[in-house]
């Protein structure tokens, strides 16, 4: 080879050199901006989370109702590696000083094998043991002993290992909407009377001069005094059943304005809502559990309800009305659906 043949190629080398530790220069850099930007976050969602009331429950599996037997089938496939069960308390308080029942009651499930989030609805009038209490509907656990004796029900009656909670009054589900600039919702004909009757109800608490009441069906934007009523309806249509499925579907729809909504949107319905958020998990906890959703690839909710409808009938014992169902055929659907992936189906 030549002179300048060798003089070109030392060049290109040179070239080369620079390039790379240019490049190297500029990760470096990316890394540290990324890491600075995750410590100003975390310090700043620490802040954050420190504005929620955070009462612990016990972490003994018997206390819980955690049984050797649902430990058994967990360790046996290594569930605990890749699925999180978190219970979900919707709670209807008419004085802030009461500790309220659990009107909604669900399990939201995170499941980083399949990159899936379920969220799976209880019937609040189910008839099940609360431990102390002997049978009654479901949401009365949590006013008889608070989150803990609701977790110990869910998990005592239907086989599962939730050990956390997070519980949300009412008015929080209106500040995250209001927030959200309202939710639209399609709604029946048959829903406005009584929507529009919880309407009053909640404006009367607020001593409003003038209920926002809605003029007729059909898909509207609603505030978030109107998305509450609405999801309260349960005396027409398909009673409880449907309203399971309202709180679903609204659910849904927050999930979705909240995950498509910028960074500024977003700091200002983290700081409304969190006042009303009451949970057994710490701040690092949550920060881990939403960062796990963030890098899963999750983009969809999953949805569910138990007991089935032909698995159940409503009836009526010593003069008040409950959900009965059969419980080890629910508890058995629950389990495969949320472990297994496997999606129940009607007898």
């Amino acid at each position: 080879m030549n002179k300048i043949g060798v003089l070109m190629m030392n060049r290109v080398e040179r070239n080369k050199r620079k390039k790379k530790k240019r490049n190297k220069i500029i990760l470096i850099t990316c890394i540290s901006l990324v890491f600075a930007l995750l410590f100003f976050a975390g310090f700043y969602v620490m802040k954050l989370l420190n504005k929620v009331d955070i009462e612990e429950i016990s972490k003994v599996d018997k206390e819980i109702g955690i049984t050797d037997e649902v430990k058994e089938k967990i360790e046996q496939h290594d569930y605990s590696e890749y699925i999180t069960n978190i219970a979900l308390f919707g709670l209807d308080k008419r004085d802030k000083n009461e500790r309220g029942r659990s009107d909604a009651i669900m399990i939201l499930t995170l499941d980083s094998k399949r990159n899936k989030m379920k969220l799976t609805s209880i019937m609040r009038d189910s008839y099940v043991d609360i431990y102390g209490h002997g049978k009654d509907k479901i949401n009365h656990a949590y006013a008889f002993g608070g989150p803990q004796l609701a977790i110990r029900t869910i998990n005592e009656n239907f086989g599962l290992n939730i050990k956390d909670y997070v519980a949300v009054d009412f008015s929080g589900m209106e500040k995250i909407i209001d927030a959200l600039g309202g939710i639209t919702i399609d709604i029946k004909d048959y829903e406005v009377k009584e929507m529009n009757g919880h309407i009053w109800d909640l404006s009367t608490l607020k001593n409003m001069k003038n209920p926002p009441y809605i003029d007729g069906p059909g898909k509207q934007k609603l505030s978030g005094m109107q998305v509450v009523a609405y999801t309260r309806v349960r005396h027409v249509g398909n009673g409880d059943f449907e309203r399971t499925d309202r709180q679903r579907k609204v659910l849904e729809i927050i999930f979705n304005e909240v995950k498509s909504a910028g960074v500024t949107k977003l700091k200002g319905i983290v700081e409304d809502f969190l006042p009303y958020v009451k949970t057994s998990m710490k701040p690092l906890d949550m920060i881990n559990t939403g960062t796990s959703v963030l890098t899963s690839g999750i983009d969809k909710l999953e949805q569910e309800r138990f007991p089935l409808d032909s698995y159940g009938k409503g009836e009526t014992i010593d003069g008040i009305w409950y959900y009965v169902f059969d419980a080890e055929a629910t508890k058995d659907q629950i389990f495969k659906y949320i472990f297994d992936d496997i999606k129940p189906t009607e007898k």
